[in-house]
């Protein structure tokens, strides 16, 4: 199996000549190694056609860089910085997947450019959801794809975002929410995100059913 996948871009450092990097987590590796997965990395727009035709499904990592608001009909909020333009990348690939209707898979930031990318929209600035290293509860959806992973009304996640979903892109529906009902995942068909980080918690549970949707081709 071959999963492509966003790596992120960095400015590690303003003094070398070799400070802009893109980067994936060791996260995502030790994970697919244990499935032996092969991760196929997308750093650039160019040739995600032919990305997508040796791929068998998408990830959308998370990102520190917010999506501009042009993508969603609203105003830049004042000190942000919408410089660097993720988003276009994002677009491109997960508009490729879908059309051929391969599995995607959105974490955090990735969550949130599949949102956009369908028509949806985001909440540009919340309070109490980056909590660093502490938990929270999620309540699970009946039916959603996290009740058919964790066969539970809620579960414990983690938590590293200042932005979230405000409207849910059409044809999508909400998969688990917070108790203060921030929408914590969304998914339709074969297309599914996550607001919190199962890498960083090592969810295996997680990460083997998004490969057997990939393996079925639901």
């Amino acid at each position: 199996m071959i999963l492509a996948i966003i790596l992120r871009y960095e400015n590690i450092s303003s003094n070398t000549p070799f400070n802009y990097r893109y980067y994936l987590t060791e996260y995502y590796k030790n994970i697919f190694d244990r499935y032996n997965v092969l991760l196929f990395p997308i750093v650039s727009e160019k040739n995600i056609d032919k990305i997508c035709d040796i791929c068998d499904g998408l990830i959308v990592t998370g990102s520190a860089i917010d999506i501009n608001p042009k993508y969603y009909n609203e105003e830049k909020v004042e000190g942000k910085n919408y410089d660097i333009d993720e988003f276009k990348l994002d677009k491109k690939a997960i508009d490729l997947f879908a059309k051929y209707n391969k599995p995607i898979l959105g974490i955090c930031g990735g969550l949130q450019s599949i949102n956009v990318c369908f028509g949806g929209s985001l909440n540009q600035s919340i309070g109490n959801h980056d909590l660093k290293n502490e938990l929270h509860k999620v309540i699970i959806k009946h039916e959603s794809f996290l009740d058919k992973i964790y066969h539970s009304k809620d579960i414990m996640v983690n938590s590293y975002h200042h932005q979230s979903i405000k409207n849910v892109a059409p044809g999508f529906k909400i998969a688990a929410i917070s108790e203060d009902q921030t929408i914590e995942a969304i998914e339709k068909n074969n297309i599914m995100g996550v607001q919190w980080h199962p890498e960083q918690m090592m969810d295996f549970s997680f990460f083997e059913y998004f490969i057997k949707i990939v393996v079925n081709k639901k």
